[in-house]
């Protein structure tokens, strides 16, 4: 394992991930050889991280924006980001976000990809990787398209959510029949998913080295509180369970009432629609968030 020297910028910002005290931050580091991810990993195996929040991953700094010329048909949602708070409140910054939202709105592939799709793209009679230097150049600060969510839907609708600062989006692809009943859905849950933040639609969509990366934490964690080891397997299948329950849409409490489930909202729509009602697939973009 490379080690990299442990900073008081690195202390900081695993501080600011996980909630723990600063000398477990630094003996943490230590201990992870300055790797980030496993530092996280081992102050929750101690017991000592509050949480892992991803938006400590980056201190990227930026706008998300959505644009859109068939409304519930076909979205995009791009995220740009820049250096510091100031240059993304700019008009030229703000500008360009915009345009580029625009231009991944008509030509932009559909799916959820990195910004790099955008690079080859004609632009403002150069490429997009051209412009976005030039303007970085004015500006004086890195910056790049970091990630395009384009969503269309023929049988359903495709809604979105942008938070009033213009730091978290959410793209939502819903299908059913169309009209009022699955529109007023739809938002709902965008609404929901830029609160709640959940990993996928169901325990399906969660990544197996995430599951993996749960279970060694919850593994190590009966052994250090000295549970019975007959019992052990148990506890971490249920610890397992929790977190699955936790991070899957369907199987969160609704942010509107948290004594109804996700999934119940959705059965409840179909029920009234008089038809199926799916939830595909989402996007939701948090700036300086991985």
């Amino acid at each position: 394992m490379t080690t990299k020297a442990v900073s008081p910028k690195d202390i900081s910002e695993l501080r600011a991930r996980t909630g723990a005290g600063m000398m477990d931050c630094k003996a943490a580091l230590e201990e992870a050889g300055g790797d980030m991810d496993l530092a996280v990993e081992i102050l929750r195996k101690k017991g000592a991280a509050k949480a892992d929040k991803r938006s400590g991953r980056s201190a990227s700094q930026g706008l998300v924006v959505i644009a859109s010329h068939q409304a519930g048909t076909d979205v995009t949602m791009l995220e740009l980001n820049c250096e510091t708070d100031f240059v993304a409140r700019t008009d030229d910054f703000v500008a360009l976000a915009k345009e580029l939202a625009g231009l991944a709105e008509r030509e932009a592939p559909v799916g959820i990809h990195g910004g790099a799709v955008l690079d080859g793209l004609g632009f403002r009679g150069a490429t997009v990787a051209e412009i976005v230097k030039q303007v970085s150049g004015k500006t004086g600060e890195a910056m790049s398209v970091k990630r395009v969510a384009r969503f269309q839907q023929a049988a359903g609708t495709v809604q979105s959510y942008l938070h009033f600062n213009g730091q978290v989006g959410v793209l939502i692809d819903v299908a059913g029949p169309e009209g009022e009943g699955l529109i007023a859905l739809a938002r709902d849950l965008a609404l929901h998913i830029a609160s709640a933040d959940p990993v996928g639609v169901n325990d399906a969509d969660i990544p197996a080295e995430h599951i993996a990366r749960e279970r060694r934490i919850a593994e190590e964690q009966v052994v250090a509180e000295g549970k019975p080891e007959n019992i052990r397997p148990k506890i971490v299948e249920g610890k397992i369970r929790k977190f699955i329950a936790e991070r899957t849409l369907l199987s969160q409490p609704f942010v509107k009432d948290e004594n109804k489930k996700v999934g119940d909202l959705v059965a409840e729509a179909a029920k009234a629609l008089g038809e199926p009602v799916t939830v595909k697939r989402f996007a939701r973009f948090k700036v300086g968030e991985a």
